[in-house]
């Protein structure tokens, strides 16, 4: 007989939680084009900055994974690009006492909540040393995030089960 009692309505078991243990992080690519500079723009009042965040995982056996964390981010004031930064981070992680069916929001939800400060560090260094105030991304909901992107594969997927479907 099984103790409930230690489990959470997930069946999670408090005993032994879930644990991701970030092996090591790193930058796999950055690109910052200070488009305003080359061009010769006087750059004058606060930039608009429109920020997106992908992910991407990989299994590498034995329980390790590898998490990508892509961030592009614009900067645009007066109808013209101040910069452009491109950053692809990534992160090593062993997974442990991870269920099956736990483990896709686990590398897209806890791992990359691991990862965000040293991204956002990278980010913020890269952007002063071109010139502009560091940019300080705001803090990342990826379990809504998860969420959406989730909602958007169903709905893909439903259009596209119902687009294949004969016509009657």
């Amino acid at each position: 007989m099984t103790d409930t009692t230690s489990q959470t309505p997930g069946g999670i078991d408090l005993n032994n939680p879930p644990i991701a243990r970030m092996l090591a992080h790193f930058t796999r690519d950055l690109s910052f084009e200070n488009v305003a500079v080359m061009e010769g723009q006087q750059v004058k009042g606060n930039p608009e900055i429109q920020v997106n965040v992908g992910m991407d995982a990989k299994s590498l056996g034995d329980d390790r994974y590898q998490v990508n964390m892509k961030i592009n981010a614009k900067a645009t004031g007066e109808d013209k690009t101040r910069f452009l930064v491109e950053l692809d981070y990534a992160g090593l992680f062993t997974l442990s006492n991870v269920k099956k069916e736990h483990l896709h929001p686990f590398l897209f939800i806890e791992c990359p909540r691991q990862l965000l400060p040293f991204a956002r560090r990278v980010l913020a260094d890269v952007t002063r040393d071109g010139g502009y105030p560091p940019l300080m991304i705001d803090n990342v909901d990826f379990a809504t995030l998860y969420r959406q992107r989730l909602e958007a594969a169903r709905q893909q997927k439903a259009e596209g089960d119902a687009a294949a479907a004969p016509q009657v």
